[in-house]
């Protein structure tokens, strides 16, 4: 039951946070909660976040053919992918949320339609896979003890993930939408950079600490099993 509980721990914030970055898609969510409606960003959304699913079953699928090695350092894959969510937060911290806005082309309000282009605007960044191998690194989504059941389920959880998040930031935009502008993209850029931030570094703290007692505890038995004269 603990191996359930931590995969789908871990999909969840998987989820929230590669969905989270206000890139060109946020800025096309926001843009149609704020044009034609919060449930048209919303459906904008839940095809950013099944195109991010996609991308987490292919980044998983590849990773799983390197099992063995991925077992073997697993610490040093933690710190490199601490270290690419370092990198990302510092982008998203300099990055102007402005850059990325379109005037809205007037169109009817077809939820299938804003559920495709949400596909395919995320779809067409696959630099996105480096993100999300990081945060496969960071938070072991993949570990030797899973199952498929387990895999199954913190998929499920990823995607429930990125429609919570596009749950809640519709929701918020569309209550604020007479103060919301592109300073309020800005903000919510740097605090998901800090919390990225903060969690790559808490990462790296860990995996250091776990090099740490894997060396004291190697010592100890070398100690141990030596002949004694």
């Amino acid at each position: 039951m603990q191996l359930y509980i931590d995969i789908l721990v871990s999909g969840l914030i998987i989820g929230i946070l590669v969905s989270a970055p206000m890139g060109p898609v946020g800025m096309l969510c926001i843009q149609r909660t704020l044009n034609k409606g919060r449930w048209s960003g919303f459906c904008t959304g839940i095809g950013a976040g099944l195109s991010d699913l996609c991308y987490c079953l292919v980044t998983g699928l590849c990773l799983s053919m390197v099992q063995s090695f991925i077992e073997r350092n697993a610490i040093i894959i933690q710190i490199i992918g601490s270290v690419v969510l370092i990198a990302f937060a510092c982008w998203l911290f300099n990055r102007n949320p402005a850059s990325a806005l379109r005037k809205p082309a007037k169109s009817r309000n077809s939820f299938g339609t804003d559920i495709a282009t949400g596909f395919l605007f995320t779809a067409s960044n696959p630099l996105i896979l480096f993100f999300i191998i990081g945060l496969f690194g960071r938070f072991n989504f993949l570990l030797p003890e899973y199952e498929r059941s387990h895999y199954i389920a913190g998929y499920l959880f990823i995607l429930l993930g990125t429609i919570v998040w596009w749950y809640v930031i519709t929701f918020f935009v569309n209550k604020v939408r007479a103060h919301f502008n592109v300073r309020s993209m800005w903000l919510i850029n740097r605090i998901i950079g800090s919390i990225i931030l903060l969690m790559a570094l808490y990462g790296i703290y860990g995996a250091v600490k776990d090099y740490y007692h894997n060396k004291k505890t190697h010592d100890t038995e070398l100690v141990t099993s030596a002949p004694h004269t």
